[in-house]
């Protein structure tokens, strides 16, 4: 909600238009799994047939503006590739919109799906597909440049690459989206894999459409973090809830939110953007949009254990110790122990 600022931000608080549900952890659960904050990345996996059927059910729910759902096939004939091919297309969503005690649904305007052609490799073959579209709601708009009035909504998009070996595995990354919105991708089975940890509302509203699109030849990078686990999910959402006094903050890139050794009795929520986090100058992680930092210093005396830092601009909450029982921080803290995940398996990052 943070995110949409200004005059755009006037519809919503008109209740005209509505803010989407957080995405489910895994496209083979119940559509209420991301609202109760159940599941977890490493939760049961799914046929592909399943989530077909999942993203059909939340796009009729109205649960995302778009989905790019990327599939590809290669034939494999004595360990060697001899054909391959695309599957798996964009899907849009509707808007629901409220106005004078009425409700109507606006069908979305999707932009046809761009498919670079397969990239072979020694054993591999790479598929790059980016697919999105724009509300059907016009959204009437100043812009910098000729006719400097749009009334067309801007456009949203992903791009995914994919890569498939002959020997079955599979790689795969968002290689390019709108600054805005928020981004979830989902690995082969239909569980939550990344996240977009940046948006730029402002930047999306003015200059997402005509030839600052794919469609007009020109992709934006996409910052990708790794996920929170579904507890910092749960009790993110807890912590934003009324009746919590946050305090938002905003930070510069470089700017450092804590300080590895200095005493500390608060927590945050990333509410946008990513911040890294090292101990003794070597990085742990790099994290995004609902994390949520600080427990071990309430715990463990009142000091620091980490330094974080903004990797990139960020919107971070700060709140009190008091804002989540002792049992909740240890549970946090169980979550959190890096020290250990960078002796066992060395620096992560995103």
């Amino acid at each position: 909600m943070e995110a949409i600022s200004g005059l755009p931000k006037l519809p919503f608080r008109m209740g005209t238009f509505h803010y989407d549900e957080v995405p489910p952890d895994d496209l083979g659960g119940p559509p209420t799994d991301a609202a109760e904050g159940q599941g977890d990345a490493g939760g049961p996996a799914t046929d592909a047939a399943s989530v077909v059927t999942r993203l059909d059910e939340l796009r009729l729910a109205d649960r995302f503006r778009f989905a790019n759902h990327l599939a590809a096939w290669i034939d494999v004939v004595d360990g060697r590739i001899v054909d391959a091919g695309y599957g798996g297309e964009g899907r849009i969503g509707a808007t629901r919109v409220k106005l004078g005690g009425a409700a109507w649904i606006v069908t979305a305007v999707a932009l046809p799906d761009r498919r670079s052609e397969p990239e072979w490799g020694d054993g591999w073959v790479r598929f790059t597909q980016t697919a999105g579209g724009r509300t059907g709601v016009p959204a009437p708009r100043t812009v910098r440049r000729p006719p400097f009035v749009q009334w067309r909504a801007p456009v949203a998009w992903t791009t995914l690459t994919l890569t498939v070996h002959a020997d079955g595995r599979t790689d795969s990354e968002l290689t390019g989206a709108s600054p805005f919105p928020r981004h979830w991708v989902y690995d082969t089975a239909g569980r939550l894999a990344s996240k977009s940890g940046l948006t730029d509302f402002k930047h999306w509203w003015k200059r997402a459409f005509g030839r600052n699109t794919p469609w007009g030849n020109l992709d934006s990078k996409a910052f990708v973090t790794e996920i929170e686990t579904a507890l910092e999910r749960t009790l993110s959402a807890e912590l934003l809830a009324p009746g919590h006094q946050a305090r938002f903050r905003r930070l510069k890139v470089g700017d450092r939110l804590v300080e590895q050794g200095q005493p500390g009795d608060s927590m945050f929520v990333v509410m946008d953007g990513v911040v890294a986090v090292d101990v003794d100058g070597q990085l742990l992680a790099e994290l995004g949009p609902g994390a949520v930092l600080g427990e071990r210093a309430i715990l463990e005396q009142g000091l620091r254990t980490s330094t974080v830092s903004a990797v990139t601009a960020c919107r971070v909450a700060e709140l009190g110790a008091g804002d989540l029982t002792r049992e909740q921080l240890t549970a946090l803290a169980e979550g959190h122990r890096r020290e250990e995940q960078l002796a066992a398996f060395g620096t992560t990052g995103s």
